[in-house]
């Protein structure tokens, strides 16, 4: 029988962490919720929870602190809950390194399905053991690393699933509603701006190991990006 998937739910609001833990608890996830963010990180640690779900505004420390901490010793996909819809450009473009952002008031049933989704792909993500190169850049899904030069550089899960697909098929040029499609589960929900933030902050951190002149992944205007 497979195990259920652990939850870590941070949100002060109790009322919303009630209703988080209600309807995922309903799913057959397995859910560890806090109130503030002051023992997250060691909760994380110890509990090593498969999704985070992880509100803005907390006591003792916010989360996008605690959204830049994770990602410093793990990968584990980070939902993160705001109450300003207009935050969340913000955030983006923040590279906190999220999966998701959802602004309140949200559907809980949304909430829920995002979580699936999410874990699905990246479940997907692990099961495949290809091992890619290109340029001296080396991607391993098993080992979820990535190698530019011969120096790892450290990838949220978005972009490694954004990296892979552009990887598959050196100098094919993929869409951004392709590019959507591999990595998230419902375009409606995920804008181009999206797409080409986590774009930007994936060139950023390829572009810092290779030799000034170089550039591996390329913008084609209108259209989408390739990797060349």
């Amino acid at each position: 029988m497979e195990t259920s998937k652990k939850i870590l739910v941070v949100e002060d609001e109790v009322k919303i962490a009630n209703l988080l833990n209600d309807f995922l608890s309903a799913s057959n996830f397995e859910v560890k919720m806090l109130h503030d963010g002051a023992s997250v990180i060691e909760a994380i640690e110890e509990l090593e929870p498969d999704f985070v779900i992880l509100d803005v505004m907390l006591p003792n420390k916010d989360g996008l602190t605690l959204c830049k901490e994770i990602r410093t010793f793990s990968n584990v996909p980070i939902m993160m809950l705001t109450a300003r819809v207009d935050e969340i450009d913000r955030l983006m473009g923040l590279g906190l390194g999220a999966d998701d952002y959802v602004c309140k008031p949200f559907s809980v049933r949304e909430v829920v399905a995002r979580v699936n989704a999410i874990l699905k792909r990246t479940q997907s993500l692990d099961t495949n053991t290809e091992e890619l190169h290109y340029k001296g850049l080396v991607l391993d899904a098993q080992k979820y690393s990535c190698f530019v030069n011969q120096k790892a550089i450290e990838l949220t899960p978005v972009e490694f699933r954004l990296l892979q697909t552009l990887l598959a098929k050196p100098g094919n040029v993929f869409s951004r509603e392709k590019l959507m499609e591999n990595s998230y589960t419902d375009s409606r929900i995920v804008s181009n701006r999206t797409i080409d933030s986590h774009m930007k902050n994936l060139r950023s951190k390829i572009n810092q190991q290779l030799a000034s002149e170089d550039e591996l992944i390329h913008t084609i205007y209108g259209v989408g990006y390739k990797i060349e």
